[in-house]
């Protein structure tokens, strides 16, 4: 029974109430504000008119005494309990923030102090027939961690690490702090009688074509211990057949069944095949009659992180089913700040636009939360690997103490046995960063301290995943790995040689060292990126015009505004200024940092990403950050906070396609053809360099037999400027590969560098048509740039955009809301970067 009744909310000052009086069932609570479950303070004031919002402009400063009050949640429901009979009742929140007293019709129950997992309270003897009422108070932060010791490095703020609250909350370089309070999960009473299912552990040990071995652990509680107990466990398909079952005595807490699947349908990612899923059914009886059921969706998959090659050298490589697998995908935060209140649809739609984009991975970053039920249950249904930290990040932590590491552990086992049915999660991540910084700030003299934290992720979470889920990988950290823990030649690597301008190579124990110019930020730094694994790398690049409009006071929308720099939380915002100097020149109004920032994020990923992918060999995967954003700001995301994707999306769609034709190529050097395949069959064809000046006219083509291997990159062949350029300057110029034989998006390419380019000004035809939900754009005599089409509305989708078009080249693109509802092009507006607005 989920408790869906009405919620009611109030604030007081901490001391002003008496808690037995607040938790009375006689309370009345008429005049307290209406709240949603699951939700938070925040969301059911903005709701209620209470508090502007605090995305727009500066409100986030505004809702700052939130955090500083005491808040009562209340409810309540109807009740029927059978007389005589002999049941336990539970009550379970999914989701407390944070640190909560829950009472039950003026009794208190327990307390909580972690937002991070579900708390369990056995309220049997305290339900009554009929009417009751929960009441739920909870502290602001500061009295449990005001008396507490600060440590040397904790990012953004000192307070959070003895708090196991989503570190996020406190602000990041990416979003404000925003510290929410509330019942952020879901909240729900069970009834059992006899015995229950604690839990239940299904994983994959053997699959191939012909039979797979699904191994099934399951632990249960007797309450009535004479009776006898059978587990019955199915196997179900997609159409509802059973393929595998079995049927054991329980004789004690903890039994085992391996059920024989043949023929079995293998769990894929989307880009190698189906993401078959059956169902599992674990019923518990008693005495004959079911007590308790378990239903879960699981695919029939192996996983495996690969260390070594076949040779023996380094690597850092996903086998699934055996196949090695190249990892596209992205880093993922929290889907907004108010993470209680975010529906449903929205993580559905952000799944669903990295499938559209070509990934095959997702990275749960370890600063925002185990994510919810409805991500996993997506990501499991599209095919799509989830990489999962656990929830630190950036910070020393207090292993020392008891009752810290207690909670901890708590943590960690519920987590673990919350997701590890999960078929797409492939790897347990320790934390983010903090091995890596704990040393380079170390060796730079910003730390003088132990450790603090290293018995969590180099003890207590392998000791956990030995017990719970030793069926998929644990890496202690990312990165992770070698001589500096960001090593190329070991482990995974983030990369922030680009945009922060760190120093690179270093060694363990050698003094960090920064470069900020053109030369030390600049995205071509990629190319000296040899890395096993790159999971973390990226650039900003500005919101969609609709987002800032939306969110930014009238008349602050204009380059260099107090208002836009508010939307940018990075530390230096010199650093993207350098990035666009050194590729498309500094920008001069916000239209044009608005086009150079985003073709800069767009360009630069598609020159790293496609480094990567032609050494494959070596390399194994690249997880962007970051996919998402929380709030709307300026910030490494490819898909903005109205989830309107930006320019460096399409070029995902490209540069993560499966088969990828790619032009290896730097000024006055040869220009090197690619094609690198991840489709796991062999294909032949030809590839066609073919080169245009701007009108259009063709220079040259050349033309490449291609003969790729599955699962490999093929350098084609090569030839130089001259040959390419026949006496044309390479500002002058255009190069596009198009295959023949096979099924491969042609890919373009420029020479020089934007703010070197001879291109002169484009004129587009368009023509729209709202009734077919099309907008057709023809290019004029000359080529066109970074084609764009806005239209003042979130959460809508381009067949493409952002794309170039040669001289009479027209493309058709499809407009189209997730929900299938029409959608109005009322100020509609298409323009390109060498061309005014249509």
């Amino acid at each position: 029974m989920e408790l869906k009744s009405v919620w009611r909310i109030q604030h007081f000052d901490v001391g002003q109430a008496r808690p037995l009086e607040v938790a009375s069932p006689g309370l009345d609570d008429r005049f307290w504000i209406t709240a949603r479950v699951p939700g938070d303070v925040h969301s059911a004031l903005i709701e209620r008119n209470i508090i502007e919002n605090p995305y727009f402009g500066h409100n986030d400063a505004k809702s700052r005494w939130i955090e500083q009050k005491e808040w009562w949640y209340r409810t309540q429901f109807d009740y029927a309990k059978e007389e005589g009979v002999e049941e336990k009742h539970e009550l379970t929140f999914e989701g407390l923030d944070t640190f909560a007293t829950v009472f039950v019709n003026g009794l208190e129950i327990g307390t909580t102090d972690n937002m991070l997992m579900a708390h369990t309270f056995d309220v049997t003897r305290v339900l009554v027939n009929g009417k009751n009422t929960i009441a739920v108070k909870f502290d602001p932060l500061y009295l449990h961690n005001r008396d507490k010791q600060q440590f040397q490095w904790s990012s953004y703020t000192k307070e959070r690490p003895w708090l196991r609250k989503a570190a996020m909350n406190f602000g990041w370089d990416w979003g404000p702090r925003m510290v929410t309070v509330g019942i952020w999960g879901k909240v729900r009473i069970e009834r059992k009688r006899w015995a229950k299912l604690n839990s239940v552990f299904a994983r994959t040990v053997q699959a191939s074509e012909n039979n797979a071995i699904v191994r099934v652990d399951f632990d249960v509680t007797a309450y009535r211990r004479e009776q006898s107990r059978e587990c019955e466990i199915r196997l179900r398909d997609a159409e509802g057949n059973t393929v595998a079952s079995s049927r054991v005595p329980v004789p004690g807490t903890k039994g085992i069944v391996d059920l024989a699947v043949e023929q079995p349908q293998l769990w894929w990612t989307h880009d190698l095949g189906t993401p078959y899923l059956y169902e599992l059914e674990v019923a518990l009886l008693s005495n004959g009659e079911k007590v308790d059921e378990y239903r879960t969706a699981l695919g029939i998959r192996t996983i495996e992180l690969q260390l070594q090659d076949e040779e023996g050298r380094n690597a850092f490589v996903f086998l699934l089913n055996g196949v090695k697998l190249f990892a596209k995908g992205a880093n993922w935060i929290p889907a907004d700040h108010f993470i209680g209140a975010i529906p449903d649809e929205r993580y559905r739609d952000l799944v669903s636009l990295s499938v559209d984009s070509n990934m095959n991975m997702l990275r749960v970053w370890a600063g925002g939360i185990y994510e919810t039920d409805v991500f996993y249950d997506e990501c499991d249904r599209r095919g799509v690997l989830v990489w999962q930290d656990f929830a630190f990040a950036n910070a020393l932590f207090p292993d020392f103490n008891r009752n810290f590491m207690d909670n901890v552990r708590k943590e960690v086992e519920y987590a673990v046995k919350r997701l590890r049915n999960r078929t797409s999660l492939a790897i347990w991540c320790g934390n983010n960063e903090i091995d890596w910084l704990y040393d380079m700030k170390t060796s730079g003299g910003d730390l003088t301290c132990p450790f603090y934290g290293e018995r969590i992720y180099h003890e207590l979470i392998p000791d956990v995943l030995e017990e719970l889920d030793n069926s998929r990988a644990y890496w202690p950290s990312s990165p992770f790995g070698g001589n500096d823990a960001n090593d190329p030649d070991e482990g995974d690597r983030h990369n922030w040689q680009v945009w922060h301008g760190s120093v690179y190579p270093r060694k363990h124990g050698e003094a960090p060292l920064l470069d900020y110019s053109i030369q030390g930020v600049t995205f071509k730094n990629y190319k000296n990126d040899f890395t096993l694994f790159s999971s973390e790398f990226g650039m900003h690049a500005s919101a969609n015009r609709y987002t800032l409009e939306k969110n930014i006071p009238e008349g602050q929308f204009y380059w260099g505004s107090v208002e836009m720099a508010y939307r940018n939380k990075d530390t230096n915002h010199q650093k993207g200024i350098l990035l666009m100097e050194g590729y498309t020149g500094i920008p001069a109004n916000i239209e044009e940092y608005m086009n150079f920032s985003m073709l800069t994020q767009a360009e630069g990923l598609k020159y790293g990403i496609e480094h990567y992918r032609r050494n494959k060999h070596r390399t194994s995967g690249s997880l962007i950050w970051q996919l998402n954003d929380s709030w709307p700001g300026t910030s490494w995301s490819l898909i903005d906070y109205e989830l309107l994707p930006k320019a460096s999306f399409y070029y995902a769609k490209k540069f993560y396609d499966p088969m990828l034709l790619s032009l290896d190529h730097e000024p006055g050097q040869d220009l090197q053809v690619w094609v690198v395949s991840d489709r796991l069959e062999p294909c032949e064809g030809k590839v066609t360099l073919s080169v245009y000046d701007f009108s259009g006219a063709l220079i040259s083509a050349h033309t490449f037999d291609a003969a790729v291997p599955g699962n490999q990159a093929a350098r084609l062949g090569s030839l130089t400027e001259a040959e390419a350029l026949s006496g044309y300057a390479p500002e002058e110029v255009v190069v596009r590969l198009t295959a023949e034989g096979f099924a491969a998006t042609a890919n373009m390419y420029y020479l020089r560098d934007p703010k070197d380019l001879r291109m002169p000004a484009a004129d587009l035809r368009v023509a729209a048509s709202e009734s077919e939900q099309t907008v057709t754009v023809t290019a004029g005599r000359t080529i066109a740039r970074m084609v764009k089409i806005d239209l003042p509305q979130g959460n809508i989708r381009f067949s493409d955009n952002y794309f170039d078009l040669l001289p009479g080249e027209q493309v058709t693109v499809r407009i189209s809301h997730p929900d299938g509802v029409q959608v109005p092009f009322e100020g509609l507006r298409v323009s390109a970067l060498n061309a005014n607005d249509r």
